[in-house]
């Protein structure tokens, strides 16, 4: 009787294991638009949909630093990317894509305070949804500890 009682709570624990919403935290490093748009604009809401129609909530956290801050600056004017033209001509559509990420599938947007000064950009060139955190180092090995698989984008 005691073992039946075993075997039925390991299968309701692995059955609730199982079901238990997919998380990821992305190392975003990449400066290339390029792989910007393909993996990250395209490529998460893609995922995010694919859960969505699986009736589970993936949870995204996207730590950003090294090359990308460049893509969540709102006044590219007062930043070092002003003569960005590249970047100048597709930014409404990435901050209009980036936004619907963190509106509609609750993405987080995390970057590295410690780089920003090192490449003098100022918070307030930021986009609402961005949030400073101290390193990229920290946050990485917070979200991993709290079970985030590790998807890189460099």
């Amino acid at each position: 009787m005691i073992k039946k009682v075993l075997v039925l709570i390991l299968l309701i624990f692995s059955f609730s294991i199982a079901e238990e919403n997919p998380k990821a935290v992305i190392n975003l490093t990449t400066g290339d638009l390029k792989k910007f748009k393909m993996y990250l604009l395209s490529g998460l809401a893609n995922s995010a949909e694919y859960y969505k129609n699986q009736l589970r909530d993936l949870k995204v956290v996207v730590i950003i630093h090294g090359d990308a801050y460049k893509f969540f600056i709102k006044d590219l004017q007062n930043s070092p990317y002003k003569d960005d033209k590249e970047l100048l001509e597709n930014q409404k559509d990435i901050e209009s894509r980036l936004s619907y990420l963190a509106t509609n599938y609750g993405v987080k947007f995390q970057m590295c305070e410690q780089g920003m000064k090192g490449k003098k950009i100022d918070p307030k060139t930021l986009y609402n949804f961005v949030e400073l955190i101290p390193n990229a180092f920290i946050g990485l090995v917070d979200w991993q500890n709290k079970g985030y698989a590790y998807i890189p984008i460099h």
